[in-house]
């Protein structure tokens, strides 16, 4: 049997009169905010204070777009009779956002927990460059990624969290010393 002719048109007509008598659910975004999921994906924080520079999450980055750069310092050693050591010192930490596909790879295989899921997503910028965050802004997300639950509610701080504050507070403490007179007073 032979389909009526227009028949497909008219079904495509009641579709479109259907969506027309629904009331519209647009967000009116930027003007109100959207309500995220907790733990929602959005840029990725550092905290350096615990990279070590093992180099894991460039080499398991399916778009290779985590830029980091090191060099090795010598430690004087801890005890008297003991060896030097060396350790990577951090020079750069760069996440180019316009190639990442936020697959979340680099946080899972951080063994140090350096890497977190911020949810923030406005980050827009003009100009593709811009969109390479380098360290100094992948701190600034640090401070946005919301806290894990606690497992016990009298748990004590987490020891990253009270590292993070004391390493804020000297850098607090270090800009507002004034600066000291040179020479003697008379």
């Amino acid at each position: 049997m032979a389909p009526i002719p227009g028949s497909g048109l008219a079904k495509g007509l009641a579709v479109t009169l259907r969506t027309m008598t629904r009331k519209s659910v647009t967000e009116q975004y930027p003007d109100a905010q959207p309500e995220l999921p907790p733990r929602t994906r959005g840029v990725i924080g550092l905290f350096e204070e615990n990279c070590t520079v093992c180099m894991l999450c460039a080499r398991e980055c399916p778009d290779w777009c985590i830029y980091i750069d090191s060099h090795k310092e010598t430690v004087p050693p801890a005890a008297p009779g003991g060896r030097e050591r060396s350790r990577n010192v951090l020079d750069r930490f760069a996440i180019d956002f316009s190639l990442c596909m936020y697959c979340g790879i680099c946080i899972e295989v951080c063994p140090f927990d350096a890497l977190f899921w911020s949810p923030e997503f406005e980050y827009a910028e003009t100009d593709i460059h811009d969109l390479t965050h380098e360290r100094d802004k992948l701190r600034e997300w640090m401070w946005t990624v919301p806290a894990p639950p606690a497992l016990d509610p009298a748990a004590e701080e987490p020891k990253e969290i009270a590292a993070a504050r004391k390493t804020a507070e000297k850098l607090a403490a270090a800009q507002a010393e004034p600066a000291e007179p040179q020479g003697g007073e008379s």
